[in-house]
This record gives C-alpha cells, structure tokens and sequence, in this order.
C-alpha cells in the first residue's frame, strides 16, 4: 500500500519542488527540449471513503486560449480529463493511492499527462509559461 509520504518523497527525489503544503505540491519538470512543464499533485484524503492523488498539469490561463480548441485537443483517448480551475485550463488526472504503485501508477501517467499539457500549451498558446 502506497501512502502520501511515499509519493512526496518520490517526487522531492526526483524533481524541483516549487511550492508544498501538507496535502499538495508543485514542482516542475523538463520536457521536449528547453521547455518545462508544472504540475501539481493533490491528495484528496476522504473522496468516497478512500484517499486518491490528482495529477494536474495547466494548459494556459481560461481567458487567453480557445476553450472549445482545448476541450476537443484534451478529448484524446490517453488519459484524464480537462478542467478549468481558478482561471487555468488543466489537465487532470486522479488515482487510487491505496492500491497505487508508484512507476505504473503514479510516474507512468504524470509522464503522459505533463507531455500532452506541454503540446496542448505550445499549440493553443505558442507559449511556455507553466
């Protein structure tokens, strides 16, 4: 059984932590070329009984892309849902973090999902500014 510790510290190890309280983190990662990506990492300790970690990396700020375009782009099969949370368009992604294994479960779509951010940012916004 996986617990919030584990995947904290996992994530210290790995990447540069920017922002961390008690139940969330931000941190950073590289990817195609010079270009970054943030995401957070939430853990939601009582949804429905059991404790889930979200996985959510931002597209661009609601109000400065096509919301229509990023709905349809974030449609893709691969993984998550989209949202728009405090003005920013995301990605998302939650898990089960009891039965959570940590390569397959947690790196294995937090490497999917910050790499489909990225290409939704770059095309909707030209830019890299998450």
């Amino acid at each position: 059984m996986t617990s919030w510790t584990e995947v904290i510290n996992y994530v210290r190890v790995r990447y540069e932590v920017l922002e961390e309280t008690g139940d969330w983190l931000r941190f950073r990662l590289g990817t195609e070329g010079e270009r970054t990506q943030q995401v957070s990492v939430h853990h939601l300790p009582d949804l429905d009984g059991q404790e889930w970690v979200e996985i959510s990396s931002a597209v661009g700020r609601a109000d400065e892309i096509d919301l229509r375009r990023f709905l349809e782009l974030a449609g893709a099969p691969e993984l998550g849902g989209a949202a728009v949370v405090d003005g920013l368009a995301l990605l998302k992604h939650v898990a089960p973090l009891e039965d959570l294994s940590i390569r397959e479960e947690f790196e294995r779509p937090l490497t999917l999902l910050v790499g489909r951010a990225d290409t939704l940012e770059h095309e909707l916004t030209s830019g890299d500014h998450f």
